[in-house]
């Protein structure tokens, strides 16, 4: 199975297997949302235990 070049580029597996995604809603329309809001969207977030597994596979990792 080849891997999903989108899925690798925008999701990351750390070393426990867990899978990063970046959170929504950091791209536009910034001025009226807080900075407190601003600041906690650049962490990652983790993916859902429903979707970790699919998308491993669909990575290749």
């Amino acid at each position: 199975m080849k891997t999903k070049k989108a899925l690798k580029a925008r999701f990351k597996v750390t070393g426990t297997g867990k899978v990063l995604r970046g959170k929504q809603g950091r791209r536009h329309i910034l001025t009226k949302k807080p900075s407190k809001k601003k600041r906690n969207l650049r962490q990652p977030g983790l993916l859902s235990e429903a979707f970790s597994k699919k998308y491993k596979k669909l990575m290749g990792a």
